[in-house]
C-alpha cells in the first residue's frame, strides 16, 4: 500500500482497499493513521527532481567505481574522471529530451483546449477581465500585469488615451478607411475572413509634436511606454504607422461578425528574433461594443474586456536571449455582436530606422531587397 500526498491532496493506492469518505464536509477534521507496514511516499516536482538527480548520480558513481577498481593507478584517474563526466552527461540530456517532450505535449494539451473554449469564452459577456497577477502605476496610470514571462508580457494600462486623441485619430482615418488584411504566408498580404474590420494607417507628423499634435502625443507615449517595459531604446524613425481598425456590430443573427481570429503579431514559434520585425503591440481603446469585443489571448488564459480610452500592451521577445514568445501572446479580437469597437493599434519593430523602415521589410520579415537576390 502507498499514501501519495501531491499538492496537498492525499492518495491512498491499494489493490485491496477502496477508502470511501461519504458526506466529508470541509470543517470535519480527518485523520489518517499509518501503522507499520505501510509505505508512505511524498510526491511533488521538486523531490521527483531530486530523486532523479540521485539516481543517476548513483549510477554514474557506480560505473566509477568499478573503473577505479580495475585501474587502481593515478595515471588512471583522468580516464576515470571522463567516465564519470560522460556518465552524467548522457543522463542529464536524456533527462532533459524527456522534460522537453513532457513539455511539449503539455503545451500542445493546453493549446488544444484553449482552442476548443476560444468561441464559449467570447460568448460569454459575464466573463469579466482576468485578474492581474499585481498592479502598479506609470505617471499616475494604473498598469495591471496579466503576463510577466521574460519573453511574453501582457499589460493593461488605465486612461492611456484622452478623447481628444481618439477624435483625431478618427478624422484622420475617416477618408483612408479600407477592408483589413492579414499576412499571406509569402510575404504579403490579402483579405481573408479570419479578419473582418475596416482599417487606415495615419502618419505622424513628428514635425508637429512640439506644437501639441495630439496624435505625435499620442504615438510618443506609446514609445515611452515601450521603453519603459523594454530595454531597446526604441525610437519613432522607420516605424509602422499608427493603425485604426474598426469592428462593427450587426446583431446576433450575424454569422460572420467582425472580428480577428487567433493569431500573432509578430513571430511566436520560440525561435531567434529576426531583425527589423514586430516584438510588441499596443491596442488603444476609443470606441467599445455594447456586446462583444472582448481580447483574448487564449495560450495564456487572459481575457480582457475593452475599457474606453484604456490599453493593453503586449510584448513578444525575450530581450536577454532575444528569442521569440511561444504563443503565450497569441490574441484574437472576439466578435463585435452589437456597437461598434473603434481602436488604435501601434506595432512595434526592432531593427528599424529612416534607411530601413518597416515596409523595406516584406510579412515574413525579409528585405525585399534581399529577397530579390535570392
Amino acid at each position: 500500500m502507498k499514501i501519495h500526498i501531491y499538492n496537498g491532496h492525499c492518495s491512498i493506492y491499494s489493490p485491496k482497499l477502496t477508502l470511501h469518505q461519504p458526506n466529508i464536509q470541509q470543517t470535519n477534521l480527518t485523520v489518517i493513521l499509518i501503522k507499520e507496514g505501510i509505505e508512505v511516499e511524498h510526491t511533488d516536482s521538486k523531490s521527483i527532481a531530486v530523486k532523479s538527480a540521485n539516481t543517476l548520480l548513483n549510477e554514474c558513481k557506480s560505473q566509477a567505481d568499478r573503473s577505479l577498481k580495475k585501474n587502481n593507478k593515478p595515471e588512471n584517474a583522468v580516464e576515470i574522471l571522463d567516465t564519470l563526466t560522460s556518465c552524467v552527461q548522457k543522463g542529464v540530456a536524456a533527462e532533459i529530451e524527456r522534460a522537453n517532450e513532457e513539455i511539449a505535449f503539455q503545451a500542445g494539451v493546453r493549446k488544444n483546449m484553449a482552442a476548443q473554449l476560444e468561441n464559449y469564452t467570447c460568448a460569454d459577456e459575464t466573463l469579466n477581465t482576468t485578474v492581474a497577477k499585481r498592479t502598479e502605476t506609470w505617471r499616475g496610470k494604473k498598469v495591471s500585469v496579466m503576463i510577466d514571462r521574460p519573453a511574453s508580457k501582457i499589460h493593461t494600462i488605465e486612461d492611456f488615451l484622452t478623447e481628444d486623441e481618439c477624435k483625431a485619430v478618427e478624422m484622420a482615418a475617416e477618408p483612408l478607411l479600407h477592408d483589413a488584411t492579414v499576412a499571406d504566408g509569402s510575404g504579403g498580404s490579402h483579405k481573408s475572413d479570419s479578419r473582418k474590420a475596416k482599417q487606415a494607417g495615419i502618419h505622424v507628423n513628428w514635425s508637429k509634436e512640439e506644437e501639441g499634435d495630439l496624435i505625435a502625443r499620442l504615438s510618443r507615449r506609446v514609445y515611452d511606454y515601450v521603453n519603459h517595459v523594454l530595454p531597446f531604446d526604441i525610437m519613432e524613425d522607420g516605424q509602422e504607422d499608427l493603425m485604426s481598425i474598426q469592428y462593427f456590430g450587426r446583431g446576433p443573427e450575424d454569422d460572420k461578425p467582425d472580428r480577428y481570429m487567433p493569431h500573432c503579431d509578430g513571430d511566436c514559434n520560440g525561435m531567434l528574433f529576426k531583425p527589423g520585425n514586430r516584438m510588441a503591440t499596443i491596442v488603444m481603446y476609443c470606441e467599445i461594443p455594447t456586446v462583444g469585443g472582448a481580447t483574448r489571448f487564449r495560450n495564456s488564459n487572459v481575457h480582457i474586456k475593452p475599457k474606453k480610452h484604456a490599453a493593453t500592451f503586449f510584448s513578444y521577445i525575450d530581450p536577454e536571449t532575444m528569442k521569440m514568445d511561444d504563443g503565450f501572446t497569441e490574441h484574437s479580437g472576439c466578435p463585435v455582436v452589437e456597437g461598434e469597437k473603434k481602436i488604435v493599434t501601434q506595432w512595434v519593430r526592432l531593427g528599424v530606422d529612416s534607411e530601413n523602415p518597416w515596409n523595406s521589410f516584406n510579412t515574413l520579415g525579409i528585405k525585399y531587397s534581399d529577397a530579390a537576390n535570392q
